[in-house]
């Protein structure tokens, strides 16, 4: 069996996740905090808006790192932390900053997860819109 390389998340795919979020942000008249780790879970580019209320910026974070260790979007994950759901007790389970509110989204290359995005500030619909507009650029 071999394995191909898959080019791991750089600067420059992380600006453009940035830039693609705010972008969309922007023309919803929202403003938000945007997170990009890499595969490893190590920040690779972060922007909060001036405007945008201060804790968006940990909740886009927990976002994106909740997408990247469950390798799932944050908004597919709502449901599985509720009572009687599949990941019920994970919240409380582990000391790990995860959130499961919708914003969050890996970010996969040729199939492999190679790190997350991570939208916070707006309503979670609209972040995971934000965060989803962003992936889709990078592809």
């Amino acid at each position: 069996m071999t394995t191909t390389a898959v080019a791991p998340l750089t600067t420059e795919d992380a600006e453009l996740l940035v830039a693609t979020a705010r972008r969309a942000a922007e023309e919803a008249g929202v403003t938000v905090s945007v997170t990009v780790l890499d595969a490893g879970g190590h920040l690779l580019a972060f922007r909060r808006d001036d405007r945008a209320v201060l804790i968006s910026g940990e909740t886009s974070t927990r976002k994106a790192y909740t997408a990247l260790q469950l390798n799932a979007p944050t908004a597919d994950l709502v449901d599985a932390v509720q009572p009687g759901g599949l990941f019920h007790t994970l919240p409380t389970a582990l000391d790990r900053p995860l959130l499961f509110i919708a914003g969050g989204v890996p970010v996969r290359r040729d199939g492999r997860l190679i790190g997350a995005v991570g939208v916070g500030g707006g309503a979670p619909e609209q972040d995971h819109g934000f965060a989803t507009a962003a992936v889709e650029a990078l592809a």
